[in-house]
């Protein structure tokens, strides 16, 4: 039985106590928040009435003695909780951002060696469904290598709260995802970005609530995004919208469940090559989804010896400098190289 304990029990924490509890040998033994009548909610909610409920993390480690520790801070708070965990033993699944800074992304990785832990993060959109469908199309080699990704984002949420105070919001609170996603489907990692941010006159955000970024990745394929969160009428998903060129042929998808592709055939007609439709491959057994889920089942085996999950901070880092890259670049306006 793996003995887990939570902390931060915001919002966010609820996905993560209903995947918990779908994990059959998952124990939550301790819940911590500065808020502890928040926490006993929680407890109660899910039926966890029996953990530790503690407002200093230090402490409920202590008498709790867990090897996993899911991390639902405020990522103002992240580095000091991890940091804390790994030195406890623990292995760490974390929400996103892995981290504020990028230096402080490479302390928890250097940390995470050290320990001989695990430190993941929850990128949970990388286990939805189509995208797994469209990476196995990718990798039959159905359209050719990979030269170019497009993804378009666009909605209008009022949150409301601290995201409308955020500097460079979209960049920091939302486009990790699809950044993520990108570097997943194409199977690189970016070098060098130029991005631009800019706030229309309707907005009612503080700043960095549209922006554009195009990336170059090390294979020399080009990934370009175009968002915005103050973009009312014909939304796309929460996914956005995407368009996968390959040397033979190419991929869209809507966001949502409309994933078309067609490949060159060897003739051509007129000025284009003649193209068919090609057929998206279904989910094979050894796809992992489910969102949090997903993310969680393959951390949990990493901890029993399975392979190291998709999200480990060695391999996550390259998608927070995706961010960090196009911050640096908005606000200096030039191109700029990216380093893990």
């Amino acid at each position: 039985m793996q003995r887990a304990v939570l902390v931060g029990c915001g919002a966010m924490s609820k996905a993560w106590f209903e995947a918990a509890r779908t994990i059959t040998d998952v124990e939550i033994v301790g819940i911590v928040d500065l808020d502890t009548g928040r926490a006993e909610n929680r407890a109660r909610e899910f039926g966890w009435e029996s953990a530790t409920i503690g407002s200093n993390l230090t402490e409920v480690l202590a008498q709790t003695s867990p090897n996993i520790l899911f991390d639902i801070v405020i990522p103002a708070a992240r580095h000091a909780t991890v940091a804390t965990a790994l030195e406890a033993g623990c292995h760490v699944l974390s929400e996103k951002p892995m981290a504020e800074t990028l230096e402080e992304a490479r302390e928890l990785v250097r940390r995470a060696s050290e320990t001989g832990r695990i430190h993941a993060i929850v990128q949970n959109r990388r286990y939805l469904a189509q995208i797994r469908r469209i990476r196995r199309l990718i990798r039959s080699g159905a359209i050719g290598d990979v030269t170019s990704l497009h993804c378009e984002f666009f909605l209008a949420p009022h949150f409301g709260g601290f995201r409308e105070e955020m500097r460079h919001v979209l960049f920091l609170d939302m486009a990790i995802h699809t950044f993520d996603a990108a570097r997943y489907l194409a199977g690189d990692a970016a070098n060098a970005v130029y991005a631009h941010e800019w706030e229309p006159g309707s907005s009612w955000y503080s700043q960095g609530s549209s922006a554009a970024a195009i990336f170059e990745f090390t294979n020399g394929a080009v990934f370009t995004y175009r968002g915005s969160w103050c973009a009312d009428g014909l939304r796309t998903s929460w996914e956005s919208a995407w368009r996968v060129i390959g040397s033979k042929g190419s991929i869209v998808w809507d966001g949502y469940d409309d994933i078309r592709a067609e490949a060159v055939t060897s003739g051509r007609e007129g000025l284009f090559s003649e193209v068919t439709a090609v057929d998206i491959p279904p989910l094979d057994a050894s796809d992992r989804i489910g969102g949090h889920l997903g993310v969680m089942q393959d951390f949990i085996a990493a901890t029993r010896g399975g392979p190291p999950p998709e999200t480990v901070g060695t391999e996550n880092i390259k998608s927070l400098a995706m961010v960090f890259g196009a911050i640096d670049s908005a606000e200096s306006g030039r191109r700029v190289e990216i380093t893990i």
